[in-house]
């Protein structure tokens, strides 16, 4: 990082202590006003790059909603966003007044992000290039101060290895230059990020080739940057935080437990009878998908035998088990929303530990594993189990996030979350019959942290597995895995 205790004045002494600060906030501001003319130039000289950058913040961001955005310059990166509302910000009065005449739908300010930023919340911060914010901990405190719960920080930023060539792209009038620019790590980043009372969720490496070079810019952004080991060359990182966890009792919350039901009538009693009670209020959604055995006249037994409990019988499609889920997702009420297979292999004991585990912020999407703790009997034969287990390496590499087992059906989101996920249905380019691989990719495409929770399975007492034809159901999810590494992994160009 650049020494600013010894700062140059304008006219020329040397400023020591807090005074050389100020004295590097206005170098700042006045070489931005003297090169604010020309940054359009320089936007125009490098549009693939910025087309690249452009098009993985539309990946990462998404809906921005509410998007607050640091350090705006003349709003270049506007173009590749959608929000309800933009607020944005800059140091210079010439760029923010080029960023109003190009993008007059957003509110542009004047505004030192260092000492003060427009009152929030949003729901989305972009913070573009940090290289030349002297006091990057005290923008990001105050960034701290304008977010909610489930704000997304995404940081766009260069890589410290590339140093040399960007700033010999300054000297050669390729790029805008920067005063005494600092080059921070990843890992500074996150320090950084942890002091200032927010959390990294992950990283994404982007652009390994700036320059639209035919056939070799595609070939190394697209099929190469990607790569284990070689993504850590590229030039732009994109840093992805939120708030760090505030916990909330779980009596905030209303709960929905979908239980997706195919001829599983010797189970509903038990289900009702073992259900604790979930939150402030547990709501009971049995999805019956047009069963031949009787459970849909079991779940209305069990609601008239037990009328203080909450407990509802939603008709599914009879087309999959991920439709039956979506259905009863779709008709829930509650602020959560938790799986519960109804096999009651994963025991409704052990519910409470997952709604506990959300309301308190440890994570944004809890996946149960049934990986952890030794099985009950043949409550997984040998062969599921390997390709559990094999499926689980691939998820967590696609993921960016460890995860031990992707189909325990047992699984807890927002309700909120799901409302955004619920528009990513069938848009990942295969079918996800069970609904586990919609679920963590989306969450993976909304950039929530994914937690494992470990749960005890035991073997079923009534009705057989559903699934069956491993061979055949493995070359399903196989497609699914591929279709999500095209859109999660490769740079959509």
């Amino acid at each position: 990082m650049s020494d600013t205790s010894n700062t140059p004045s304008p006219d020329g002494s040397i400023l020591w202590g807090m005074a050389a600060i100020e004295g590097k906030r206005q170098s700042i501001v006045q070489s931005a006003e003297a090169n604010a003319a020309q940054r359009d130039y320089h936007i125009s000289r490098n549009q693939y790059f910025y087309d690249l950058v452009g098009q993985e913040l539309k990946t990462l961001v998404g809906s921005a909603g509410r998007l607050l955005f640091i350090r705006c310059q003349t709003g270049k990166l506007l173009e590749y966003v959608t929000a309800s509302s933009v607020t944005a910000v800059d140091v210079s009065p010439k760029m923010v007044e080029i960023a109003r005449q190009k993008h007059p739908q957003a509110d542009v300010r004047v505004m030192d992000p260092e000492t003060s930023l427009p009152e929030g919340p949003f729901d989305t911060i972009l913070i573009q290039d940090t290289t030349d914010t002297v006091d990057i901990q005290a923008m990001l405190t105050l960034v701290n101060g304008v977010c909610l719960p489930h704000t997304r920080i995404i940081i766009f930023t260069y890589n410290h290895l590339w140093e040399p060539f960007v700033s010999f792209a300054e000297r050669s009038n390729l790029k805008s230059p920067k005063v005494e620019p600092s080059w921070l790590s990843v890992r500074d980043y996150e320090n950084l990020l942890n002091l200032s009372g927010l959390e990294m969720l992950h990283v994404t490496r982007r652009v390994l080739m700036p320059f639209g070079i035919p056939v070799l810019g595609r070939l190394m952004n697209k099929f190469i940057a990607w790569m284990p080991g070689i993504e850590r060359l590229n030039l732009c990182h994109f840093i992805v935080a939120r708030p760090a966890p505030r916990p909330q009792p779980v009596t905030n919350f209303k709960v929905s437990v979908v239980i997706p039901c195919k001829d599983e009538k010797g189970n509903v009693r038990s289900a009702v009878e073992r259900m604790p009670q979930l939150g402030r209020e547990t709501e009971i959604i049995f999805c019956d998908d047009k069963s031949t055995d009787g459970t849909a006249d079991e779940v209305r037994r069990m609601q008239a035998e037990f009328p203080q409990k909450n407990i509802r019988l939603v008709e599914g499609p009879a087309i999959s088990k991920s439709r039956n889920v979506w259905t009863g997702f779709r008709a829930a009420t509650g602020d959560i929303l938790l799986i519960l297979d109804a096999d009651l292999t994963v025991m409704p004991e052990e519910l409470p530990r997952f709604v506990e585990a959300i309301a308190s912020g440890k994570g944004d999407f809890i996946n149960g594993s049934r990986m952890v703790y030794p099985m009950q009997g043949q409550a997984m034969k040998f062969a599921n189990m390997l390709g559990n287990k094999g499926f689980a390496t691939l998820f967590s590499y696609l993921l960016g996030s460890p995860v031990r087992d992707t189909l325990c059906g047992t699984k807890v989101l927002w309700q909120r979350d799901w409302d955004k996920i619920n528009g990513m249905i069938d848009t990942w380019g295969a079918e996800d019959r069970w609904g586990d691989y919609e679920l963590l990719f989306g969450a993976a495409r909304l950039n929530l942290r994914i937690v494992d929770m470990p749960v005890h399975y035991q073997e079923r007492t009534y009705g057989d597995t559903k699934m069956n034809r491993r061979f055949k159901n493995g070359l399903v999810m196989l497609r699914f895995c591929w279709a999500a590494f095209l859109k999660l992994k490769l740079p959509q160009m």
